[in-house]
C-alpha cells in the first residue's frame, strides 16, 4: 500500500431512512472516497436523496425478505469492484463518527493498516434528551480489505465484515461512532418489536425471556455510564454546516409495517409471549389502513401480561442471582 492511496469505502444499507439519510450522507462524505448505499425497496424519498450526494453509488437489494447477511454481501462484493488498496466502513443510517476524524492521528493509523486488519470503534449512544450519551462496547465497523470471503450467514445482528481466523485488530479510542437509534425512541421501540416477533419465527428455540431481556437492555443502562454529549462534537458539526440533533420523530415506521404483516401472516397467539403488546395494534393496523382489525387483538391472558410485567420491574436487576434464578424458573415452569 505504500504506492498507492487507500481508497476509504462506506457501506451502508437503507430502507425508508429518508428522515435521516441527508445527516449520515453528509457526515460520511466528509471522509469517504465512495459512499455505496444498498436500497431494499424503499417507498420514502431514501433514494432521491441518496442521488444528491456525488460520492454515493446506489445499488438495490431486490429481496423482500429482512437479512442483513444478504446485505452486506451485496454491499462488499459492489466495494470489492472498485480497483486498489481498500479500507471497508460499514456504518449504518443512523450512526455517524465523532467529528474528530479528520483530524485525529488515530485515523491516519487506520489507513495504514495492512490488509485483512479489523477496525474496532465505539459507540457512543445519544440519549432520548440530547443532551446525555453512554458508551457502548468496542465494535467491528472497519476492515482493510483483502478479499476474505464474508462468511456469516445470520439473518439478523449479522457481523458486517469478513472476520478472517488470523487476523490483526485496532481498536480505535478517539473517534467514537455516534449512534441515533434511541434519539428516536418510539420508532427504536417500535424496530424492537419487530425484532422480538422476527427472533421468534426464525430462531423457536431461543426463549421469551431471552428475547426480553436482549431487547431491553437500554432500560437498564446504570446511571453512573450516563454523561454529557460533549459540546465540541455538536460544535463541530454545526461549523461543517450539520445539525446532529435534530429529529425527525415518524409516526408510521417500516418497522409497525413488517411487525403487523408477521401478525397477518402468524396470527397474534404466535407472539403472545413477547412484550410487543405495549401499543395498540388495532389503532396502528387503521393508521395502515388494515381490514379485518380483530386479528390484531392482544392475544395474552393474565399469567403473559403478569410475566411480562414482571420482566419489565426486573430489567435493572440482573446483576442479583435471585432474578436470574427466577428468569429460569419462568422459562421452565411457564415455558417461556
Amino acid at each position: 500500500m505504500e504506492n498507492q492511496k487507500v481508497k476509504v469505502i462506506c457501506l451502508t444499507p437503507v430502507r425508508n431512512n429518508g428522515n435521516i439519510l441527508d445527516r449520515f450522507l453528509s457526515a460520511a462524505s466528509l471522509w469517504a472516497d465512495y459512499i455505496i448505499v444498498c436500497d431494499q425497496m424503499s417507498t420514502d424519498n431514501s433514494r432521491l436523496i441518496a442521488l444528491r450526494f456525488p460520492k454515493v453509488i446506489l445499488i438495490d437489494n431486490p429481496s423482500e425478505e429482512y437479512n442483513e447477511s444478504l446485505r452486506q454481501k451485496l454491499l462488499i462484493d459492489e466495494a470489492r469492484k472498485i480497483d486498489g488498496p481498500r479500507l471497508l466502513i460499514t456504518l449504518d443510517a443512523d450512526e455517524i463518527f465523532t467529528p474528530n476524524v479528520l483530524t485525529s492521528s488515530e485515523w491516519q493509523s487506520v489507513l495504514s493498516a495492512n490488509p485483512g486488519t479489523i477496525i474496532k470503534f465505539q459507540w457512543a449512544n445519544f440519549g432520548p434528551d440530547l443532551k446525555t450519551m453512554w458508551l457502548g462496547y468496542h465494535f467491528p465497523w472497519g476492515y482493510m480489505d483483502d478479499g476474505y470471503r464474508h462468511e456469516e450467514e445470520k439473518k439478523i445482528h449479522s457481523g458486517r465484515i469478513p472476520i478472517p481466523i488470523n487476523h490483526d485488530e485496532i481498536n480505535i479510542q478517539q473517534i467514537k461512532v455516534i449512534h441515533f437509534q434511541f434519539t428516536d425512541w418510539p420508532l427504536m421501540e417500535s424496530k424492537h418489536r419487530f425484532y422480538q416477533c422476527f427472533e421468534t419465527l426464525n430462531f423457536p428455540s431461543k426463549s421469551a425471556v431471552d428475547i426480553f431481556r436482549q431487547y431491553h437492555h437500554m432500560l437498564a443502562i446504570p446511571k453512573s455510564q450516563i454523561v454529557p454529549i460533549p459540546n465540541e462534537w455538536i460544535l463541530e458539526y454545526s461549523h461543517l454546516g450539520i445539525d446532529i440533533l435534530t429529529v425527525n420523530f415518524e409516526t408510521k415506521n417500516w418497522f409497525d409495517g413488517q411487525t403487523l404483516k408477521l401478525i397477518e401472516k402468524n396470527g397474534a397467539k404466535v407472539f403472545k409471549k413477547l412484550n410487543i403488546w405495549d401499543v395498540n395494534w388495532v389503532e396502528i393496523a387503521e393508521l395502515w389502513n388494515k381490514t379485518n382489525l380483530k386479528i390484531y387483538k392482544d392475544p395474552r391472558n393474565i399469567v403473559d401480561k403478569f410475566i411480562q410485567s414482571w420482566l419489565l420491574k426486573t430489567q435493572t436487576k440482573l446483576d442479583k442471582r435471585r432474578y436470574r434464578r427466577t428468569d429460569r424458573l419462568i422459562k421452565y415452569i411457564f415455558k417461556y
